[in-house]
């Protein structure tokens, strides 16, 4: 099995910590986004999109870390990302897809490039655009938490599910941009039980074997947000 992915991508990062909660062994291909590895041809036989993560098992080819994630359900059923009754997985799936389909599109490598190159944004204004769709997101998924949680360590039950790994690489980019979480009690206290999980350390970009010497310490065993009271 081979991830191809980027060490900060965070749809890589989401398949990362599938893999390592499943135990299931993998290597890696390193594809370098500000390089723009991933729109050479030799990469895009695997991924027409141009994107990371891209799973080869096999004969198998799957992009899109949702769909990825699922693929591993299947493969690897224990332990289940995605849990309990038709309401409790649909809950989870709609969790996941806050971060995937309302956050992510909006603010990935390519639209932030494209926000300067064509529309000649600022800094300010490119983290203004940032904090407005990554707090809309990041609003209604604690309220949605606040309406379905009631107090479980994790996003939709007592073990972590796909929703957490969804929100867990969405607040580790939030938080490298600076943003302020305070709004949200109920995403950093599961963001807290989360890290505290060796999967979740083991995935984090600061321990992708591609991260570079000095990188900010945001998630990972050595994580602040263990430390915080």
């Amino acid at each position: 099995m081979k991830l191809f992915d980027y060490f900060r991508s965070s749809t890589s990062y989401r398949v990362r910590i599938s893999l390592q909660l499943k135990g299931l062994a993998y290597e890696m291909a390193h594809i370098n986004l500000l390089e723009g590895q991933q729109r050479e041809e030799s990469y895009k036989q695997h991924n027409p999109s141009g994107g990371v993560p891209t799973l080869v098992d096999g004969g198998a080819t799957i992009a899109q870390s949702l769909a990825i994630i699922e693929y591993l359900e299947e493969k690897q059923p224990k332990p289940a990302l995605i849990y309990g009754d038709a309401a409790q997985r649909a809950l989870i799936r709609q969790l996941s897809h806050v971060i995937a389909d309302d956050i992510h599109p909006l603010i990935n490598l390519r639209v932030m490039n494209k926000l300067v190159k064509d529309f000649g944004a600022s800094d300010a204004a490119k983290h203004d655009w940032y904090v407005t769709w990554v707090g809309a997101g990041l609003k209604a998924y604690e309220t949605l938490l606040a309406k379905h949680n009631k107090g479980k360590p994790f996003s939709a039950g007592d073990t972590p599910s796909m929703a957490d790994l969804c929100l867990i690489p969405q607040l580790y980019s939030a938080r490298r941009f600076k943003m302020d979480l305070a709004a949200f009690p109920e995403l950093c206290r599961i963001e807290k039980n989360c890290l505290a999980l060796e999967a979740f350390q083991k995935a984090a970009p600061e321990s992708h074997p591609n991260a570079p010497e000095g990188l900010e310490i945001i998630h990972g065993p050595q994580s602040p947000v263990l430390k915080a009271a």
